[in-house]
């Protein structure tokens, strides 16, 4: 079930990381009240301190792609939907309600974007990537026939996703998939839930790893990936399956 805008902002000060199933609390963006009672969406926090993740991710990456990327696509959608139906929805509802509408292409653009940047920022820990454990990771040997066979898919998701996108880890129908998605497209769109995801933009890497996208992938799943994250996600969403 989705946060409401209140709830998650109480939530979000209060510093809880639980994680909804289709709508993780720390994949939001948070809100804050405007004149007159609207709302309006702020740039999310980094879950650590932007030079938390060297040598793999610079803090000039973080300035350029939270401070400037993430901050513009926040801005742009509190100007898009700015006096429109949208402006009372929480993100989640603007991305379901805008997705497919040709009119509503930059609405549908900014309010993905926000989401699955938050989604990206906590895909990744300090001390993190190697392999998940518990009920995630049992699932991988069963979906995927190895976690070596998953990382293969994986690498090669976002390494052949032809310019911008994000390869994700989801949940299908009960089932773990690897899939890659264009642009500011997300899997809730096809009814996906979003386990893991890397940002395959060049704004995501280029800094750090200059043309070599894959080697970014790498150290992603070898150095970053955050297990607990994405299994904390998994057992959210067996728990709402099984409701």
């Amino acid at each position: 079930m989705s946060l409401t805008r209140r709830e998650f902002v109480t939530q979000a000060m209060a510093g809880v990381a639980v994680v909804a199933v289709s709508f993780p609390v720390q994949a939001a963006a948070k809100f804050t009240p405007a004149p007159e009672s609207a709302m309006a969406f702020t740039l999310s926090p980094l879950p650590y301190a932007k030079t938390a993740l060297e040598p793999f991710m610079s803090a000039q990456t973080f300035d350029f792609h939270h401070g400037k990327h993430h901050q513009a696509y926040v801005t742009n959608l509190n100007k898009l939907i700015e006096g429109t139906d949208y402006a009372n929805k929480t993100l989640e509802e603007i991305i379901l309600a805008s997705s497919g509408d040709a009119a509503k292409a930059g609405i549908f653009n900014n309010a993905a974007q926000v989401w699955n940047h938050t989604f990206f920022w906590n895909s990744m820990k300090p001390a993190g990537g190697g392999k998940p454990t518990g009920a995630l990771a049992a699932a991988i040997e069963k979906d995927f026939g190895s976690f070596e066979k998953f990382v293969e898919e994986f690498k090669t998701a976002g390494a052949t996703q032809f310019g911008s996108g994000w390869a994700w880890l989801v949940l299908d129908n009960g089932k773990l998939k690897v899939t890659k998605t264009a642009n500011a497209e997300t899997p809730m769109t096809k009814g996906q839930i979003a386990l893991l995801t890397i940002d395959v933009w060049e704004h995501a890497y280029y800094l750090d790893y200059q043309n070599r996208r894959p080697d970014f992938i790498a150290t992603f799943l070898d150095k970053l990936a955050n297990w607990e994250f994405a299994a904390s996600n998994y057992d959210t969403a067996l728990t709402k399956q099984a409701a």
